[in-house]
């Protein structure tokens, strides 16, 4: 039985866009359907539309053209991305947009010690968990105050291996996420930790933590913002395909937060596609290259 007639059966006892919600049907497409059934007039809906329509709502609005052109086509559905405009636009399907926010979370007139940026004049970084980017970014909640959110990112292959959420941003806020992304990941030796000039990177707990696992500390240069570019772009990512979907202010309450952003990073990195490594997951492609790495180190 097909969704749509499975939502015409039960429309008597369920509302239309409730069924829609659940089987991940626009409704747009449920009463094109309908309308087709009535007057028993056209075609069938191509085969690719159909996946179409069952991506972007399993994506949640965060694909546009370019990612929904790679995931059909991984999917066996070879379309050019004007189609698939012509295709969106006919059924109003939106991707998300990013936006501007404030407030900045990053106070560098603490007159602590900043490391040099060692990332300068360095070729890109072709490993696994040779070089990690991090920041802290904010979260409104309903109370009117915001949550802090601090993540580490791998440079290479976009991963992001640890993270934590609190209601303040004291120096705690990152040397948890730092200590949960040392746990999971295990690096080797050298590995070389970016950040911005934030007081809570020069913080004496997050450098003996970093000393403690033989780590390198890297910040960026004074009034260089496109130095720590990475990690601005993660949140980038997720105020746009997390925050925008929601209703403001966003978040209920502190724990809300922290399980969102938890569900938000498991999407990031087990089912986005990302362009810059070649619309890869970063799970996987990150795994490839700690396997890589293992395989050409000397015994």
């Amino acid at each position: 039985m097909s969704r749509y007639r499975f939502i015409d059966q039960h429309r008597g006892s369920y509302p239309v866009r409730r069924l829609c919600q659940v089987l991940a049907v626009p409704p747009s497409r449920y009463y094109a359907w309908q309308q087709r059934a009535q007057q028993g007039l056209g075609p069938p809906e191509p085969a690719w539309e159909v996946a179409l329509d069952q991506t972007f709502a399993a994506h949640k609005k965060r694909y546009g053209t370019r990612r929904l052109r790679v995931a059909l086509c991984q999917q066996g559905h070879h379309v050019g991305r004007q189609a698939l405009r012509t295709a969106m636009r006919r059924r109003s399907l939106r991707a998300l947009q990013p936006k501007a926010y404030t407030p900045r979370t990053t106070d560098s007139t603490h007159g602590l010690r900043c490391a040099p940026n060692r990332l300068l004049d360095q070729p890109p970084v072709a490993q696994a968990n040779r070089v990690w980017v991090s920041d802290i970014t904010y979260l409104p909640l309903a109370s009117g105050d915001w949550a802090y959110l601090c993540a580490f990112q791998d440079m290479a292959r976009k991963h992001v291996v640890g993270w934590h959420v609190m209601a303040t941003m004291p120096e705690e806020l990152i040397t948890t996420a730092l200590q949960r992304a040392l746990l999971a990941q295990q690096p080797t030796a050298g590995l070389l930790v970016h950040s911005d000039r934030g007081g809570q990177y020069c913080g004496k707990a997050y450098r003996a933590l970093l000393h403690r696992h033989e780590c390198l500390r890297s910040q960026s240069r004074r009034g260089e913002c496109y130095d720590n570019a990475q990690a601005e772009s993660l949140w980038s990512r997720l105020k746009t395909e997390e925050l925008e979907a929601r209703e403001w202010p966003v978040f209920t309450d502190l724990a809300d937060a922290q399980a969102s952003v938890a569900d938000y990073f498991d999407y990031y990195n087990y089912q986005r596609l990302h362009s810059s490594i070649g619309y890869q997951l970063p799970y996987l492609t990150h795994q490839q290259l700690l396997s890589s790495t293992t395989l050409n180190c000397p015994a």
